[in-house]
């Protein structure tokens, strides 16, 4: 089962206590999606990344919340679902453990992960076209090329 990237943002925002901008939120939520697709099979969330200058973004989420700026982005998803902290769905899992990987990364760090040469967003990033989707076939191998460069390492 997927959820849609709003009710992650409101998840990572919670745990955060509204403390991450727009920026950190899409790039917190693309390495979720990066593992849970590597770890699961299947996508984290339902909708696509798209490849932006600034790295992988759902515009569903960005358009909710560019209202903030480089500001943090509050509370904008009441009535978006929610999802339960620390039950057993994967999604939860996932977006609780990304989120404590990253949460003390900058947003400049962010952007360099995301940014990666040998990434999904680096592979479909064609400039003055945001609206390139990402595949998460292009992510699922990412994700695995991660995991062996770390295996080496």
């Amino acid at each position: 089962m997927s959820i849609s990237v709003l009710s992650a943002a409101k998840y990572v925002g919670e745990l955060s206590d509204w403390a991450k901008t727009n920026l950190e939120l899409q790039k917190i939520i693309y390495i979720a999606h990066m593992i849970h697709l590597g770890q699961k099979d299947r996508p984290l969330i339902n909708e696509k990344f798209e490849a932006w200058v600034f790295g992988p973004v759902v515009s569903d989420l960005y358009h909710r919340a560019k209202i903030y700026g480089a500001d943090p982005v509050q509370n904008i998803f009441i009535n978006d679902i929610s999802i339960e902290k620390d039950n057993d769905l994967s999604e939860s899992k996932i977006l609780s453990m990304t989120y404590d990987m990253t949460k003390n990364f900058s947003s400049s760090r962010l952007i360099a992960i995301t940014h990666w040469k040998e990434g999904a967003w680096a592979k479909n990033y064609k400039p003055g076209n945001p609206n390139t989707i990402i595949p998460d076939e292009d992510i699922l191998d990412e994700y695995n090329k991660r995991v062996a460069r770390a295996i080496r390492n």
